[in-house]
């Protein structure tokens, strides 16, 4: 069953969630988030639609590598690109415009940077953004708005197992959370039906990073997120805490191989779902938008 969103205690500080937004990659997309977009664009193959559109939703961040593969797997299809902070616009464009000697402007469809067609995409492409929305039921909602009827989402986040060895080293020391908590895939699929979408289908699996070194660890981890938990620690840490960190990471995160180097788990959730021909429940006065009507005129066309 479903939990109702209004009982659903905050798990994410939205200001700080808004921050985490508008603050554009230093280096480019994360490595992480470019292989969950490889092995996400890996199951596409499993999906016989051939989408005639679709939608890349927050690329930069995404994964501007991912964004490519998709382009040469659909290169017939239409390709709009979704940045929904303005803060990031200018610099989303400026990534995935190929200049004019480039090959990439040969190899799949010329991403558009206006609104999506009325009517939805066939595909929305989601990659690592959910686990970081402050309000993750109206984010879905938002997407459902966007996918065409008959066209399917595609999306990846974190999991509850995520950096859970960074977690138990926070509560044996007896500090404030390392991280907001995230989502069960379980409840993303209920959250996805609860939306209008159907057959929602979930997978996961556990991706362990190995590091040499603390900082490098630590350096990696700030490309990927921040902590957004609504109790963190609220003031600047200092030296000595920055240096019991890294004192403590190599002994209570050993990687297997040892020789002091640093494992962490990341758990990926992948989702994909339907949006099926909108049904409307016909009472004495039903209301009916213009998308949904259309939608079902053509669900009665022969042939449609």
């Amino acid at each position: 069953m479903a939990t109702d969103p209004a009982r659903r205690p905050p798990t994410i500080d939205p200001t700080a969630a808004a921050r985490w937004r508008r603050l554009a990659p230093a280096e480019g997309s994360p490595w992480l988030h470019e292989e969950i977009g490889r092995r996400m664009e890996d199951r596409l193959q499993w999906i016989k639609a051939q989408p005639r559109t679709w939608a890349d939703w927050s690329p930069l961040r995404g994964g501007l590598e991912a964004h490519a593969l998709l382009a040469r797997r659909y290169r017939d299809a239409e390709a709009f690109v979704i940045e929904p902070e303005p803060a990031l616009a200018d610099r989303t464009g400026e990534a995935l415009t190929a200049p004019w000697w480039s090959a990439r402007r040969w190899q799949g469809g010329k991403a558009r940077f206006d609104a999506p067609p009325e009517d939805g995409v066939d595909l929305l492409w989601a990659n690592m953004s959910l686990h970081m929305a402050a309000d993750p039921e109206a984010l879905i909602a938002q997407w459902h708005r966007l996918v065409a009827t008959n066209g399917f989402l595609m999306f990846s986040c974190l999991g509850p197992d995520t950096v859970r060895e960074l977690r138990a080293l926070h509560a044996r020391l007896g500090w404030p959370a390392a991280g907001h908590e995230y989502t069960d895939m379980h409840d993303w699929g209920d959250m996805l039906v609860h939306a209008g979408f159907a057959e929602p289908v979930m997978d996961m699996e556990r991706i362990v990073l190995t590091w040499a070194t603390p900082e490098a660890a630590l350096a990696e981890l700030r490309t990927l997120g921040r902590n957004l938990h609504p109790a963190r620690f609220a003031a600047l840490r200092g030296k000595a805490w920055h240096r019991s960190l890294k004192q403590a990471l190599p002994e209570l995160a050993p990687a297997a191989e040892g020789e002091g180097r640093i494992a962490l788990t990341f758990e990926v959730i992948y989702g994909h779902a339907f949006k099926p021909t909108p049904r409307v429940a016909l009472s004495s006065e039903s209301a009916v938008s213009l998308r949904e009507m259309r939608s079902m005129l053509q669900r009665g066309r022969p042939g449609a």
